[in-house]
């Protein structure tokens, strides 16, 4: 297929899916010239270079991550737990606050200057 037809399809298609992107990424890290892949693929220099950072960010990102380890689901649970209390403590503050101003009987009910 020609160069320019092979242009005109991308340029009717718009949007390019990840895999697109990727493999476009990849051409340019193998050292394929930017001018030229962005001639070829009709996007702009800085749109390739744009998702060539973002690629290389993320790679640096999973290269960062590390095994989750047994304590690490210790950990959610507790902080799903406090969460919990949390909201549940909060609830019966609010319950009691109505409680308090509908019922005047209360000693511990604020007295209104």
């Amino acid at each position: 297929m020609k160069k320019q037809q092979k242009q005109d399809r991308t340029a009717e298609r718009g949007r390019f899916s990840a895999k697109r992107k990727k493999e476009a990424v990849l051409r340019l890290l193998k050292g394929e010239e930017l001018d030229a892949l962005s001639r070829e693929l009709g996007v702009t220099a800085s749109v390739l270079s744009e998702w060539r950072e973002k690629f290389l960010a993320g790679a640096e990102a999973n290269l960062k991550s590390r095994e989750p380890e047994p304590a690490d689901d210790e950990v959610r649970r507790l902080k799903a737990m406090v969460g919990e209390l949390m909201m549940k403590n909060e609830l019966l503050a609010e319950k009691a606050q109505l409680l308090e101003s509908n019922a005047p009987g209360f000693p511990w009910r604020k007295s209104r200057g």
